[in-house]
């Protein structure tokens, strides 16, 4: 059965409906920190189900969080799963529900993950992540990125409320809308791309780029449009996954401590650089031909005349939000640590070849030396 995606004003009869038919007695209620200030807080305080919150997480989650909200969901019998708030609170609340009939006392990470039927219901209260429609969490073990992927962990519903981005920080605005727009980019030019994902990927770019100065500026119609064009991004990559800016991007978070999608967006402009002027290393089976017509139609959704047009709009993007490049005290340290870092796996999604010297050319024009 597929997902259900409600974005409608009448979400809170629905879901009552839902959890009813469910069977559902008691919600593990996995929130963010920002879950208090919600408007749609009383919504779901409202709904006809006891609930146990979990907040005791990280914003890059960690494996030890996830253990935390498994053993919370077990003591307190819970039956179900409902995730307001961003893409942390999503991906922990997939883990939650693909661990909580594992074995605790062994590595959850090893065991074979198997659908425990748990319904698992996602209000994401970003427009960014998408996380709400893939079947992927990203975790971190040891300092370490997870990456974990099931069938059963795409929720069963996704709620999509602009009303909940009314309070969002400007900074968060930018990088999660950022991370839509580079899921929206990777989709569309991955070996993985169909004429299904390529269509979400075209919604979401499009939706993105209208609607991003109104967005930004507030306005509520425009929070709309964003919602679900980080949506439409989610379902794309839950068909083609990301590639090689998504790949790069991990470790510039974890050692730079910078959010997700501003770690991507700097790094999303320099690889496709690079590709445009490799294409000789064109591993897409479709040919440099296919791969040179999808760049430009990228380049045109993003309204430029060429896809070299879009890399330096892209760039003069960056620096009008104020997104700026990482810098390093320790550079060559760092990008040694960097080169090293990247999941080969998510390399073979990209359509243009990296190997490990490039990547470290590549960090090289992201990383800025610090005065």
């Amino acid at each position: 059965m597929g997902q259900e995606i409600w974005s409608g004003g009448d979400w809170p009869d629905r879901l009552s409906a839902y959890l009813s038919a469910k069977g559902a007695k008691k919600l593990l209620l996995v929130c963010g920190r920002s879950y208090d200030g919600l408007c749609v807080r009383g919504k779901i305080e409202a709904l006809p189900v006891e609930r146990v919150r979990f907040s005791d997480f990280s914003p890059n989650p960690l494996y030890e969080d996830v253990c935390r909200g498994v053993e919370r969901f077990r003591t307190e019998q819970c039956d179900a799963i409902l995730a307001v708030g961003g893409g942390s609170a999503v991906d922990v609340a997939k883990c939650v529900k693909l661990y909580c009939k594992m074995d605790p006392a062994r590595n959850y990470l090893e065991q074979d993950p198997a659908d425990t039927g748990v319904p698992l219901i996602a209000m994401p209260t970003t427009a960014g992540t998408g996380s709400e429609s893939t079947r992927f969490a990203v975790i971190y073990k040891d300092g370490v990125k997870q990456s974990v992927t099931h069938e059963s962990i795409r929720p069963d519903v996704a709620v999509l409320e602009p009303a909940v981005l009314e309070k969002l920080p400007p900074y968060q605005r930018k990088c999660t809308m950022l991370d839509a727009l580079c899921q929206g980019i990777e989709s569309w030019w991955s070996v993985n791309s169909t004429q299904e994902s390529k269509q979400y990927a075209h919604r979401a770019v499009r939706g993105i780029m209208e609607n991003m100065n109104a967005y930004l500026a507030g306005d509520s119609g425009a929070a709309r449009e964003i919602m679900l064009a980080a949506n439409f991004a989610g379902q794309a990559i839950n068909i083609t996954q990301t590639t090689a800016p998504h790949a790069m991007s991990y470790k510039l978070t974890s050692l730079y401590k910078l959010p997700h999608g501003h770690a991507v967006a700097a790094c999303l402009p320099e690889v496709w650089a690079y590709m445009l002027t490799h294409p000789e290393n064109c591993v897409d089976r479709r040919g440099a031909g296919y791969l040179a017509d999808t760049f430009a139609d990228i380049a045109r959704a993003l309204g430029q005349d060429s896809p070299e047009a879009a890399v330096s709009a892209l760039r003069e993007l960056l620096a009008e939000l104020g997104i700026a490049y990482p810098a390093s005290r320790t550079r060559e340290q760092d990008l040694e640590t960097l080169a090293g870092s990247v999941n080969p796996t998510r390399l073979k999604n990209n359509p243009v070849a990296l190997d490990t010297q490039t990547l470290r050319g590549l960090y090289e024009r992201i990383l800025k030396d610090e005065a």
